[in-house]
């Protein structure tokens, strides 16, 4: 305890530290506060607070906005959306890929195009969303609002809104602690936290105190286990020659460092796309539900997040992705030129193709373990959902918002750890530093 004040009271020393954390404070709570701003002409106490699929997860992702109708119902996923789509386009365009490469100028551009992009998607959505009456019902809308007029200027308050949470995610970036973008999603998710353990607890009951607790615990073991995924890494050695430097002959010893390779390279990417897929197979058997018993039977089955086909499918889905994203983000044969160029060399691995398959192998069998991880994390919801744990609590035991939970809180704590050791104070952890979820090459 007494370790914990003294750290505390270290953090709150350094000024410009304890200025970004009020900083932050500041601005997750004008954020929090905007998720209660209701659009106007809608009567809230009509809106169902009970959504399933994609729009039950975006709910998760806002902390609830979206079952308010809020200004901040969509958030900051479109621009997740956009943004990944702009990450797809730097891969599979050479206009893209030469922005990419161009340095802080081809940076800025492509932030602009995402922006511009984000617009676009948050539009069509607010659109789509506004004028379903499954998601808004007609009687929710007050007296003398009719349906288009609404649509219209709901429209433009949703992208307002989330124009505003992504400017809001960049002041959390540049004045706070942490990614303002990953930050707001976190507090979204967290959000609910409360609410769903006070859920568990009511609906267990007194008699069932030790059922509560031994879900906490299961809860606990869960997050290790997601840390654990996390933080894993396969590091490759590489060596440098000896070079000569200067004028003056001076000779440099060679150096010794090492390539991270993480077991979970896309980290929740497969998941969100997986899930995506997922609701195409109960949408297409709908339209045929009615003709076709076995369609029909289709369309129950994948819309039971519980059901077994649901979760095997989920499962597949998610390694095929994990498979495809590594290989997209890594390339060995740009590794090894860049580590030949750079007089490197894998210890007793010739340079050049040698190498790129030397990384290759690790690569593949790094990612098989870590892509069956992962399937696990993600369908540990619906396990925990077949042992009676309330929908909502259950969320927390793996899939997207367990590790976005992970990955945001060890970002952060490694930044304010970071601000801790240049003013020579201790580290956050006594048994080492803490590992974000990006890493350099590591000098030994």
């Amino acid at each position: 305890m007494n370790k914990l004040i003294q750290t505390i009271k270290n953090i709150f020393s350094i000024e410009e530290l304890r200025t970004r954390i009020l900083n932050t404070f500041l601005f997750i709570a004008i954020f929090r506060l905007g998720s209660y701003i209701v659009l106007p002409g809608l009567d809230a106490t009509k809106l169902s607070k009970d959504q399933g699929g994609l729009l039950g997860l975006l709910d998760m992702f806002v902390g609830g906005a979206f079952s308010n109708a809020s200004i901040f119902s969509l958030g900051i996923m479109p621009y997740i959306s956009a943004s990944i789509a702009i990450q797809l386009l730097t891969i599979a365009l050479p206009y893209f890929q030469k922005m990419q490469k161009d340095g802080e100028s081809g940076r800025r551009k492509l932030n602009q195009i995402t922006r511009v992009l984000t617009i676009f998607v948050t539009a069509a959505q607010a659109v789509s969303i506004l004028s379903t009456n499954a998601t808004i019902p007609t009687e929710a809308l007050l007296p003398g609002i009719t349906r288009g007029w609404f649509v219209i200027y709901g429209s433009f308050l949703l992208v307002a809104g989330t124009i505003f949470c992504m400017w809001l995610g960049e002041r959390i970036t540049d004045k706070g602690i942490g990614n303002g973008i990953s930050m707001l999603i976190m507090i979204g998710i967290v959000s609910r936290f409360p609410g769903a353990i006070i859920n568990e607890f009511t609906s267990n009951g007194m008699s069932k105190a030790l059922l509560s607790i031994l879900e906490m615990v299961a809860l606990f073991f869960v997050i290790m286990f997601a840390v654990m995924l996390t933080q894993a890494v396969r590091r490759i050695q590489i060596q440098y020659a000896k070079q000569v430097v200067g004028n003056k002959a001076a000779v440099s010893t060679g150096q010794r460092q090492y390539l991270p390779l993480k077991l979970n390279t896309p980290g929740v990417m497969p998941i969100i796309f997986a899930q995506a897929l997922m609701f195409i197979p109960s949408v297409v058997a709908g339209l045929f539900a009615e003709k076709s018993e076995l369609a029909q039977n289709i369309a129950s089955t994948f819309s039971d997040p519980l059901s077994w086909p649901y979760n095997i499918t989920f499962a597949i889905l998610i390694i095929v992705f994990t498979f495809f994203y590594t290989a997209i983000s890594i390339n060995p044969t740009q590794i090894a030129d860049d580590m030949k160029r750079g007089g490197g060399f894998v210890p007793g691995v010739k340079p050049g193709q040698d190498t790129t398959d030397y990384i290759s192998n690790i690569l593949d069998r790094i990612t098989l373990p870590g892509a069956l991880m992962l399937a696990a994390v993600a369908i540990l919801p619906a396990v925990a959902g077949l042992f009676g744990i309330t929908r909502s609590f259950a969320s927390f035991f793996g899939g997207t918002s367990l590790l976005i939970l992970v990955g945001v809180v060890l970002d952060t704590l490694q930044q304010i750890e970071s601000y801790l050791l240049m003013r020579r104070y201790e580290g956050l952890m006594k048994s080492g530093r803490i590992k974000g979820r990006t890493e350099d090459l590591v000098t030994a």
